[in-house]
């Protein structure tokens, strides 16, 4: 049982990636954070990833949706900076 335990323990740092994060990193990791937050909803969002620069594109309903999905792009590890080109254009009939 100790043996199990101690694998579980170190399993997590086997995963963790070592030197720089690649641009297809970021970009899978930038994908997943935005289309799973339930204000932003990414999953139609364009991202582009070049030498960690993140590139945001589509449209969004409220500034306030803008302005999060820059920040939660900001914080995925190895991401330099965020061009943020989102649009806000609130969906005809959106009740929110």
């Amino acid at each position: 049982m100790q043996r199990r335990t101690f694998f579980l323990l170190l399993a997590p740092a086997a995963f963790a990636q070592k030197g720089p994060v690649t641009d297809d990193t970021i970009f899978d990791r930038v994908r997943l954070k935005l289309a799973s937050d339930p204000d932003v909803r990414g999953g139609a969002l364009d991202v582009a990833v070049k030498d960690g620069v993140v590139t945001l594109k589509g449209r969004v309903d409220k500034e306030s949706y803008k302005q999060r999905a820059e920040r939660l792009t900001k914080k995925i590890k190895g991401v330099k900076s965020v061009v943020n080109q989102l649009l806000v254009e609130p969906r005809v009939g959106a009740a929110r």
